[in-house]
């Protein structure tokens, strides 16, 4: 034959497949009440930016649904207020 079969063993999946489970981050925001989302304070907001000016989505970041909004809605107001960059700079290296 031209191709193998895949062993039953592994349910037809590739042997190098394997699914890492990691613990899941809580929100910071529920965890500590005194933390407010504010666009003004960009000093807590960079942190749910990339090193390419890109928001992080809610399974990096580790925050609830209705937190991830809120921190996008801040970030957003505070580029259209230029508080924060749209992008980071670009070299011509």
């Amino acid at each position: 034959m031209a191709f193998q079969k895949s062993s039953p063993a592994t349910g037809g999946k590739s042997a190098t497949f394997r699914r890492r489970f990691t613990r899941r981050k809580g929100c910071r925001f529920c965890g500590d009440k005194s933390l407010v989302i504010d666009y003004k304070e960009t000093r807590n907001l960079r942190y749910f930016i990339s090193e390419r000016g890109k928001i992080v989505p809610r399974r990096i970041s580790g925050n609830c649904a209705d937190h991830q909004r809120k921190v996008c809605e801040a970030i957003k107001r505070a580029r259209n207020i230029a508080l924060l960059p749209f992008v980071t700079g670009h070299s011509l290296d």
